[in-house]
């Protein structure tokens, strides 16, 4: 109970700002009707409190789970039992991925059938690059080089689809890696890790993420081409309107029991697949199944809880405010509030979440997970602003996307080799439920309110929330890299003044910048320990 009254506490600091901000606005610039400011209020308690439980759930599941799997695995040192292990993860993750369901309605309506097989294209992505990624760490292939060939494969094709539907294959790689998926994929890539030979670099399992989110824009763009997708046009927002506040919380009741099914089915192939895990490997004892079923219940609860209220509660609410800021003085109101919104929206994701523990976690503590965390918030800011400048000026995402990719893809020359794996991982963590079920539909409402088009110009926010965090992750550890240098300046003058500098310096300077780390780490333990007596 201890461990969800702590998450309960994190997730009540997460998603609160965003609360005070749609409050601020609904009684300043931006009025919002009594009927849909009740389902957002519902919508953050379901936030707070499914939050809280799918984390706790996924700290005693997922993640162990996922860590034991690809620990095993990578462990046999068998290639084509890793490879394919890691392609039908994949597929099995991703296929009822929540955030993916989501988009592929908003844009193909529910049941149509094109949504199904834009579902099937992403999770058959995700399985090809899971694969490739895995491979990465195995044969310690550099993340850089990889990422460069594939976002070339990925802009040469973007060239050759309908514009209508390039905004989508970057968001599909932008929603992939949510809620299900990211917990699992993440501490496979830890577990493959740290069954590599002692001394080998642990940081490498980061990077698996940004890999996996690239791997839904190549197969989207190919879909669109061999389709011939043209002039796409999605589903458009509805508000309904309910007469009493019964209407409302019968909504949520709804909205519940469909996502609770949805949640389970997207968590049937993975619990399958833990079961012949755990017949064929005996992996864990009963303390740590018994452990694992709650926290997978936990999971299903959770996430269910939060997807009602991400989806009832604010789809309706992000869609009237960016309609009502896109008609105040010619929409530029809607710059300034989207970057506003944006530091604090990406805190509620829980996707995030995992990823500053694993930081922590595979740092041994050197990086903190507020250093992460403010490089999201800076990131996905920045993001939002340049979506909402993008729907006044209507410009090509490529213009964007282009220039943005270039320039994080030149820092990853300049930073330590786990900040580029981290800033890869936070790009795609970054871009998960709340985008797809508030940032979106705040997209749609100002496209529709200034007469644009909203397949081209509200589609592909959480492609630009998906990219803006590498780049400002790597600045973070452009900084980390200069503070240690510095570090290593003074060690060298006070203790080692007789070294070479010339000789074999890149080395020196690497061990030096280890023992930092493992320092910063240290400290950081120490600190904790202190408080806590």
């Amino acid at each position: 109970m201890n461990l969800i009254k702590d998450k309960l506490a994190e997730s009540l600091k997460s998603v609160l700002p965003i609360a005070l901000i749609v409050l601020g606005l609904s009684i300043t610039i931006v009025p919002i009707s009594t009927g849909d400011m009740f389902l957002f209020l519902v919508g953050i308690a379901c936030l707070v409190f499914g939050m809280s439980l799918f984390t706790a759930g996924a700290e005693m599941s997922m993640q162990p789970l996922g860590s034991k799997i690809g620990n095993t695995v990578g462990g046999s040192k068998k290639i084509w039992l890793i490879a394919l292990v890691s392609f039908i993860i994949g597929i099995l993750v991703t296929i009822s991925e929540p955030d993916l369901v989501i988009l592929a309605e908003q844009v193909f309506g529910k049941g149509s059938g094109q949504d199904k097989l834009l579902i099937l294209t992403v999770s058959v992505g995700v399985g090809i690059f899971l694969m490739i990624a895995v491979m990465r760490i195995v044969f310690n292939w550099s993340l850089t080089a990889i990422m460069i060939a594939f976002y070339t494969i990925a802009f040469v094709l973007g060239f050759l689809v309908d514009k209508s539907f390039l905004p989508l294959a970057f968001d599909s790689g932008g929603v992939t890696t949510g809620p299900m998926t990211v917990p699992f994929i993440m501490s496979i890539g830890a577990g493959v890790s740290m069954s590599k030979t002692k001394g080998d670099d642990r940081g490498d399992s980061f990077g698996i993420t940004g890999l996996c989110s690239i791997g839904p824009i190549i197969a989207v763009l190919v879909l669109g081409i061999v389709m011939k997708v043209k002039d796409l046009t999605p589903t458009p927002v509805e508000n309904e309107v309910f007469d009493n506040t019964k209407e409302g919380v019968d909504r949520f009741i709804h909205g519940f029991g469909e996502h609770i099914i949805d949640v389970f089915v997207a968590l049937a192939p993975i619990i399958l697949f833990a079961v012949l895990f755990q017949l064929l490997t005996k992996a864990f004892n009963k303390a740590q199944i018994i452990r694992m079923v709650i926290g997978i219940l936990y999971v299903l609860i959770g996430l269910a809880i939060f997807l009602t209220g991400a989806n009832v509660g604010f789809v309706p609410t992000g869609f009237t405010i960016g309609k009502s800021l896109a008609a105040i003085n010619g929409g530029w109101l809607l710059v300034p509030i989207s970057m506003l919104l944006g530091y604090f929206i990406v805190k509620a994701e829980p996707s995030v979440y995992v990823l500053n523990k694993l930081v922590e976690t595979m740092s041994a503590g050197a990086i903190s997970g507020k250093t992460t965390g403010l490089g999201l918030s800076l990131g996905v800011s920045a993001a939002l602003g340049l979506a909402a400048l993008r729907i006044l000026t209507g410009v090509s995402i490529l213009w964007f996307l282009i220039p943005g990719y270039i320039l994080a893809l030149t820092l990853s020359f300049f930073v330590p080799k786990i900040f580029v794996g981290i800033s890869f991982d936070s790009g795609g963590v970054a871009s998960g439920t709340m985008m797809s079920a508030f940032v979106l539909p705040l997209c749609m409402g100002a496209c529709e309110a200034i007469g644009g088009n909203v397949m081209t110009d509200a589609f592909g926010c959480v492609a630009f929330v998906a990219m803006a965090p590498i780049i400002t992750i790597q600045l973070t550890g452009f900084a980390y890299k200069v503070k240690a240098e510095s570090r290593v300046r003074k060690f060298v003058s006070a203790s080692e003044t007789f070294i070479d500098y010339e000789y074999d310096r890149d080395v020196h300077r690497s061990n030096v910048y280890t023992k930092y780390m493992e320092e910063e780490g240290n400290n950081r333990g120490n600190k904790k320990t202190g408080a806590r007596k």
